[in-house]
């Protein structure tokens, strides 16, 4: 399922693949993968990724996305990122934050596609 309300294009901040969560980078047009719960999540990159610093990416900020999981995940999960950018249930110690990307709209496993109803927030434990 794939239906992105909105996507922009940002200059990649080193290899980004495919279908992975984003953050940005060192300024406002530059972006990377997440690589903690804890990241400014900004959205989810496009098929096609980006292999340079000199390629564009396209990076889906609203709507419905595809996203690579890097866990067990149940459609309904709220999701943040792994260390790599994959889509990994949101699951905060009591006490912390953690950054939400969106929820899951497609049950899956480490490795798969699936779609993320993208809607930036904090959650708490």
């Amino acid at each position: 399922m794939h239906d992105p309300l909105k996507t922009k294009s940002f200059k990649p901040g080193g290899t980004v693949n495919a279908y992975r969560i984003v953050k940005f980078h060192t300024d406002d047009d530059t972006v990377v993968q997440g690589a903690a719960a804890g990241d400014f999540l900004i959205g989810i990159s496009d098929s096609l990724g980006a292999a340079s610093t000199e390629d564009r990416l396209d990076v889906h900020t609203h709507g419905i996305a595809e996203v690579e999981y890097g866990d067990g995940v149940t459609r309904g999960d709220e999701l943040t990122t792994d260390n790599v950018g994959r889509a990994v249930p949101a699951a905060p110690g009591a006490g912390a934050n953690v950054r939400v990307i969106g929820m899951a709209m497609k049950s899956g496993v480490l490795g798969d596609i699936g779609s993320c109803l993208i809607a930036q927030s904090v959650m708490q434990g």
